[in-house]
């Protein structure tokens, strides 16, 4: 990948957030992301969760910094359109960690990343938080790398309404130089149009886990960026484990019925 490719692909992907609303599918190799980009979606998000799996182990942090980017560099390989890597919480302790991964990723050829507060079940202090989010702009100038800083504020430490600490915490890492703001965990329409509304960049949350509500609605309460986290690759893996049932219960094949042909596949890879 050149210089000039990764500066076009990152400023292509900055724009969508400035429309009236994208999916960003998540891929967990390089054969997910080749199906995902030729279906015609205009970036690809990848998956710590589903690229976990796929190594036969559970999310949350069981995967290490070097074999996640080895995933993320495979996926950014196979595809023309501009990818963004979930980072985790920056795969270290410190700023700099944080400020290292970024960067790796740069080198890969991501032109977005996402970068989580929070790490073994609770949230960072905020202070350190948005040190994290500084020193991940630093690694990666803006208008180069999408910076999309996540709360999990809706998730770990959420003893009372969790708006107000969202809010907050969603200002700062704007300040510190994020691009967008991912709010995960967050499932009341009125609480989604809410934060929209409240958080001045844009708001990206996750469909297919907590929240189910379709794509349009979540358009029409102010997000402008809709990801699916490992919601593909479960639903994949959901259908290897009926077939697999199925075999094992009957031995009957129904389980390819709307299935590719052979051919067909094939042709999904073959490079044009």
């Amino acid at each position: 990948m050149t210089a000039q490719s990764s500066a076009e692909k990152a400023a292509a992907f900055l724009a969508l957030h400035t429309g009236p609303g994208f999916v960003l599918p998540n891929a967990w190799d390089a054969g997910s992301a080749r199906i995902l980009a030729q279906l015609g979606f205009p970036a690809i998000a990848t998956t710590s969760a589903g690229i976990a799996w796929s190594l036969g182990v559970p999310d949350g942090g069981a995967i290490d910094r070097d074999t996640m980017l080895t995933h993320v560099a495979r996926i950014v390989a196979a595809v023309d359109v501009p990818v963004t890597a979930d980072l985790e919480s920056g795969y270290g302790g410190t700023p700099d960690d944080v400020a290292a991964t970024v960067a790796r990723a740069v080198e890969l050829g991501a032109v977005g990343g996402n970068l989580e507060d929070a790490a073994d079940g609770r949230l960072f202090d905020l202070e350190p938080a948005v040190e994290r989010v500084a020193a991940a702009r630093a690694a990666a100038p803006r208008g180069s790398f999408v910076l999309n800083a996540r709360t999990d504020t809706y998730f770990v430490g959420a003893t009372d309404d969790p708006f107000d600490r969202t809010v907050e915490r969603a200002h700062r890492y704007i300040e510190a130089g994020a691009d967008c703001i991912f709010v995960p965990g967050v499932v009341e329409a009125d609480t989604i149009r809410r934060l929209a509304a409240a958080i001045p960049a844009p708001l990206n949350v996750v469909a297919g886990l907590a929240s189910t509500i379709d794509a349009p609605t979540l358009f029409s309460l102010g997000v402008k960026r809709i990801s699916l986290g490992g919601s593909l690759a479960r639903a994949a893996y959901s259908l290897l484990e009926r077939a697999g049932r199925e075999l094992l219960d009957t031995g009957t094949l129904g389980f390819l019925d709307g299935a590719l042909g052979y051919a067909e596949l094939q042709r999904r890879f073959e490079r044009r």
